[in-house]
């Protein structure tokens, strides 16, 4: 057990060092996003391929897979565009709203019926952010942005829960990487078009922290998790995934100190977010009435 706590802490850890990466890097948060896949890309079909676990899925699994993956693609462009255009606080504090995002989201994609508890904590992580985007006018692109890419990981993580049972996470990570890499090379003629983006190489610093962000902060944390998911608790995990951007901001203060960048009013903003997910994850994680009579009996 001590053994899985460390793994999953560690890929918390190194998930919440994405943002900062994402800031030390120079390219364009669409190019940045461009060339991590590649390299997460090819870095997973040479690892798989010599290990012999490259599964196959039917063609059409595929194409929804892909699709996910160039959602995930997405999500990744506006999260780093959020950084460029505002911090990487910013972006953190705006992806820490997911799990709130998701609990309006997922009714409407899975068809179930909405609860007004969780309406009502979403409604309480809004007035943080409109705090925040109030009191802070120089970073509202950059809330914007980051509210956007919420919102498109979330999307993401309900879609694969149709799909998570049906093949294995090594599959489902490969291709979907690799529908993302594909999707986004298709895009950047767009990208390039409306935001004047342009094609641009890394530089010796930026391959070094776009091989980290690659390497350690995908692959490696993809299979810290998936090993630390065999062992810890359906509770312990989800606790420990609202750590990340906490783990991320506290980095961006210490590395960056964009806590200079605030006024006492981004902290009250954030305080009532953090109020909302706790509360949200306390009552989505605690005990059913029936599970803890089935556990007390046990």
């Amino acid at each position: 057990m001590k053994k899985a706590l460390l793994r999953l802490h560690t890929a918390v850890f190194l998930w919440g060092f994405t943002g900062v990466l994402g800031r030390a890097i120079t390219l364009s948060s669409t190019m940045l996003v461009w060339w991590r896949l590649l390299i997460t890309m090819v870095s997973l079909w040479a690892l798989y391929l010599v290990q012999g676990k490259l599964g196959r899925i039917d063609k059409r699994a595929g194409l929804l897979i892909a699709l996910l993956g160039t959602v995930q693609a997405l999500h990744w462009v506006t999260f780093y565009a959020s950084i460029k255009l505002a911090n990487v606080t910013i972006a953190l504090t705006c992806l820490s709203t997911t799990a709130l995002i998701a609990s309006l989201v997922e009714p409407l994609v899975m068809k179930k019926n909405f609860d007004a508890v969780e309406i009502f904590l979403g409604l309480f992580a809004i007035a943080g952010i409109l705090i925040i985007y109030e009191t802070h006018l120089a970073f509202s692109t950059g809330i914007i942005v980051g509210l956007i890419s919420a919102l498109l990981t979330v999307l993401v993580s309900v879609l694969n829960k149709k799909i998570v049972d049906r093949h294995k996470p090594e599959d489902i990570t490969l291709y979907q990487l690799t529908g993302g890499f594909v999707g986004l090379s298709i895009l950047l003629p767009v990208f390039q078009l409306f935001f004047s983006e342009k094609w641009s190489l890394p530089t010796a610093w930026d391959w070094l922290w776009l091989v980290l962000l690659s390497w350690l902060c995908t692959i490696l944390t993809f299979f810290l998790y998936i090993r630390a998911l065999k062992s810890v608790s359906a509770f312990t995990m989800n606790l420990t995934l609202t750590l990340e951007p906490v783990y991320g901001i506290i980095l961006a203060f210490l590395i960056y100190k964009e806590n200079r960048l605030f006024s006492h009013w981004f902290y009250v903003g954030f305080a009532l977010i953090a109020v909302a997910v706790v509360f949200h994850m306390w009552r989505l994680l605690k005990p059913k009435r029936g599970e803890l009579a089935i556990n007390n009996g046990q």
